[in-house]
């Protein structure tokens, strides 16, 4: 199953919202937090997804579209 590591920063719109939860539930992936610092203004998550290749991309177009910004972290 393919796998992808991204760097998601973010800012107050998004930081009380469930935003791992969601992608996870809703695109089908399985999410894994390596690292992540956060506070009520704002955040950086490096996060691994794993799922389908179309449900990883649908997961981050999503992300995007609530005003994260989404990185790639090297190869995993």
């Amino acid at each position: 199953m393919p796998k992808r590591r991204v760097m998601l920063t973010y800012g107050p719109e998004v930081s009380s919202e469930p935003i791992i939860h969601t992608v996870g539930q809703q695109f089908g992936l399985v999410t894994n937090i390596h690292r992540a610092d956060a506070t009520e203004e704002r955040g950086w998550i490096e996060l691994e997804l794993l799922g389908k290749e179309n449900d990883i991309e649908a997961g981050i177009a999503w992300l995007i579209s609530r005003g994260v910004r989404v990185d790639p972290v090297g190869e995993v």
